[in-house]
């Protein structure tokens, strides 16, 4: 079993982070990957990760950085002007205040950006360096004929990808020692595929994969993400090819988090959703919206098993068709997550026999990292 390493707190771990990829009275690696629920507090990390490479003179003012980062905040760099008067002269506004544009006049990044924007969309785009804008542009065939719409409002996913396309332009220009961009030793990469399917989720791996692994390059990189999917794919692409290790972050309040290495056994982020599942049982403090979560462990086991329904899940089960019909009821409609309610004694313990009937058919294996008590509830 892995070790299972506890922190007080996000500092800690970015610390910790760092001493992974600088051989600190440990291997050496290139690369950290790690998987932590949306709540946990990844985007901090990732700003408390940046923060330990600054350095600052007498005055406050950072003198020097390491750290090239893509976060919510690197989204909120771009912003876009939606011209509510005419409706007609849209474009994206960039906030060349930030480091993150630093010699964008001078490197001119059309063609790198567009070299990765054109794998995942048919799109085209204008960079205007003078005034930091994008405007964006869609063919379309009328009849027989090509036209091209102008000052295009994108959709937030193909948006999400520009911005990535963008990111990823600014990565090669690190990687290849531009000197805009020499001060970067570490790439922190925190969730950059909120708002898109999983089919570009898919091609963003393996590109991003492909990129990290370029022959020669001496930069590390940390990625987090709260995408299972996302996250195998990483697990898998890398692989080999660079020293990395690989964790899981588990939180468990403000003061306590919990850190274990995923080693070489495939990701198991839904037995951390039936683990969080045990202890609302035994804290006794069950919502109907858990109702929302039993369902979805319940589906993705019916799916394993190439069952039709989830119903199947229970089958054999005392009172199974009672089980079945309060899954039904509160997990859809008015009953689901729009209704936070605590439940009431009755509808608890239907709650607990559906979960522990369903765990006894069916026998998960829980990490240590899971394997914590819940103190139980107090009257």
């Amino acid at each position: 079993m892995s070790e299972v390493i506890k922190f007080t707190n996000l500092k800690a771990i970015a610390t910790h982070f760092r001493k992974d990829l600088t051989g600190d009275h440990r291997p050496l690696k290139e690369l950290v990957l790690f998987f932590a629920h949306n709540g946990t507090g990844k985007t901090r990390l990732s700003m408390e990760f940046k923060e330990d490479g600054k350095v600052y003179d007498g005055e406050g003012n950072v003198t020097s950085r390491d750290t090239l980062y893509f976060n919510a905040f690197t989204e909120d760099l771009f912003s876009w002007h939606n011209d509510l008067v005419n409706d007609t002269d849209r474009y994206l506004k960039l906030n060349t205040d930030s480091v993150f544009f630093d010699g964008l006049r001078e490197l001119e990044l059309d063609a790198k950006i567009e070299s990765f924007f054109h794998n995942y969309v048919d799109l085209q785009f204008n960079i205007d360096y003078e005034n930091a804008t994008v405007r964006f542009s869609r063919s379309i065939i009328v009849g027989e004929t090509e036209q091209t719409i102008e000052n295009i409002k994108i959709s937030r996913g193909e948006e999400t990808l520009f911005i990535w396309c963008f990111f990823l332009a600014i990565c090669q220009l690190a990687i290849d020692k531009d000197p805009a961009y020499d001060w970067v030793k570490y790439i922190y990469i925190d969730d950059p595929i909120s708002s898109l399917d999983e089919n570009n989720a898919i091609a963003i791996a393996c590109d991003l994969a492909n990129l990290l692994t370029t022959e020669g390059s001496e930069i590390k990189t940390v990625i987090s993400t709260h995408h299972s999917l996302f996250f195998n794919v990483l697990f898998n692409e890398f692989g080999r090819k660079v020293k990395n290790k690989r964790y899981f972050l588990h939180f468990k309040d403000p003061n306590d988090y919990a850190l274990q290495d995923t080693g070489d056994t495939p990701f198991f982020h839904h037995i951390a959703t039936i683990s969080e599942l045990k202890k609302v049982v035994e804290s006794d403090k069950i919502f109907t919206y858990h109702f929302n979560a039993l369902r979805s462990i319940l589906e993705k086991t019916a799916s394993f098993f190439g069952y039709d329904k989830i119903d199947k899940c229970i089958h054999g089960l005392e009172d199974e068709v009672l089980f079945e019909r309060a899954l039904q009821l509160f997990s859809h409609g008015k009953y689901s997550i729009f209704d936070p309610q605590e439940m009431i004694g009755d509808n608890k313990e239907l709650f607990k026999r559906i979960l522990n009937g369903f765990l006894a058919k069916y026998e998960f294996h829980f990490p240590e990292i899971f394997n914590e008590p819940t103190p139980a509830a107090t009257a």
